[in-house]
C-alpha cells in the first residue's frame, strides 16, 4: 500500500504564447479547470498504475473541494483519511507556453492546515503502508513533524522537495529517497551540478537521490555510484505534473523492483505526462507505459 501525505488543488490553466516576463502583460490563448495538486497527482498516478493508494490532506468546505474529492475517490484512491477545513480549498494557476514550459502560482488554501494533530490521528496508517510520498505544498514543519514520528525502517518514504525550499533541518535519515529536479537540486543541494550536489545531500543521510533532468532522463545518486536512466523520446506539450507522475510511477514500481528496474517506468512515466493537457488528466496508464518501454528498448538496439 502506497500513503501520500500532501497537496490537493484545482489547478487554472491558462494556454500562452510564452511565460510572461515580470511587469509585462499578454494575451492567453485559452483557460481550462483540471484537478491537481502534487499530493493528489501522485496518488492518482499510482493508482492509475494499479496501486493501492490511501490520500492523506485536506480540503476545503467549497465546490472545487466536493469536486476534487469525487475526482479521487473516481480515479481509485481511497479518500476516507482526507479531512474537511472552513474556507477553500487550495489553487494553483498555472501558465502554459508553446514550448510546454509552464509557471504555477499556488494558493495553499486548506493544504496549509495539515498539521501535526492531523499526522497524529492518522499515524497508525501512515506507519502500516510499504511506501510513504510526500511533497512540500504542505507546511515543511508537518513534513518535519511525521518524518520525525516515523519509527526506523518502515514505510520507505520519499520526499519530492518541490516546490524547493531549505530542507537541512528535516530528518534527512529518514529520507530513503530524494526526487529533486535540477533546479530544486541547486536548493537542496546547494549545487547545479547533479553529482556534487546529490552527493552532498547523501552525506547529509539522505539514502539515495534521483535527480530528473527532463529530456536527458534521470540520475540515480548512492553513496558509491551514479547511474543515468535515458528519458523516453516525446514531443513535449505540457510538462505540468511531469515530475508527478515520474513520482507516483516510482512508488507503484518500487514496491515490487530494485531501484534500478522502478527507475525505467517513472522515467517513461515522466515522459507521457508532457504529451498531454492538464494535471491528471496527463497521466499515463501500465500499457501507455509498457509501450513507450518497448519502443524505446527497439529503438536502442537499432541504434
Amino acid at each position: 500500500m502506497i500513503c501520500v501525505v500532501g497537496s490537493i488543488n484545482t489547478d487554472l490553466v491558462i494556454e500562452v504564447e510564452t511565460i510572461p516576463s515580470p511587469g509585462e502583460t499578454i494575451e492567453g490563448r485559452s483557460i481550462a479547470r483540471y484537478p491537481g495538486g502534487k499530493g493528489a497527482n501522485q496518488a492518482v498516478a499510482a493508482a492509475r498504475l494499479g496501486a493501492q493508494v490511501v490520500m492523506l490532506g485536506k480540503l476545503g468546505n467549497d465546490q472545487f473541494g466536493r469536486d476534487l474529492y469525487a475526482g479521487l475517490r473516481e480515479s481509485g484512491v481511497d479518500v476516507g483519511s482526507i479531512e474537511r477545513a472552513e474556507g477553500p480549498s487550495g489553487l494553483a494557476v498555472i501558465s502554459v507556453a508553446e514550448s510546454g514550459e509552464n509557471a504555477i502560482t499556488i494558493v495553499p488554501g486548506a493544504n496549509a492546515l495539515v498539521d501535526r494533530r492531523y499526522i497524529d490521528e492518522h499515524l497508525d496508517l501512515l506507519v502500516s503502508c510499504d511506501i510513504l510520498l510526500l511533497q512540500l505544498e504542505i507546511p515543511l514543519k508537518a513534513v518535519d513533524y511525521l518524518l520525525r514520528a516515523l519509527p526506523p525502517g518502515r514505510p520507505r518514504t520519499i520526499l519530492d522537495p518541490s516546490p524547493a525550499r531549505d530542507i537541512s533541518h528535516l530528518l534527512l535519515e529518514r529520507i530513503d529517497l530524494l526526487t529533486p529536479n535540477e533546479h530544486e537540486l541547486s536548493t537542496v543541494g546547494g549545487s547545479s551540478n547533479i553529482e556534487a550536489g546529490s552527493r552532498f545531500l547523501v552525506s547529509r543521510g539522505v539514502k539515495n537521490v534521483i535527480c530528473t533532468a527532463g529530456a536527458d532522463g534521470a540520475y540515480l545518486i548512492t553513496s558509491d555510484a551514479c547511474t543515468h536512466f535515458p528519458a523516453s523520446r516525446v514531443k513535449p506539450l505540457d510538462t505540468t505534473a511531469a515530475g508527478d507522475a515520474f513520482n507516483g510511477a516510482l512508488a507503484w514500481a518500487w514496491q515490487t523492483r530494485p531501484l534500478s528496474e522502478a527507475i525505467p517506468y517513472a522515467c517513461a512515466a515522466g515522459a507521457l505526462a508532457t504529451t498531454k493537457r492538464g494535471a491528471q488528466p496527463s497521466l499515463p496508464t501500465l500499457g501507455e507505459i509498457e509501450t513507450i518501454m518497448k519502443e524505446q528498448v527497439q529503438r536502442e538496439s537499432t541504434d
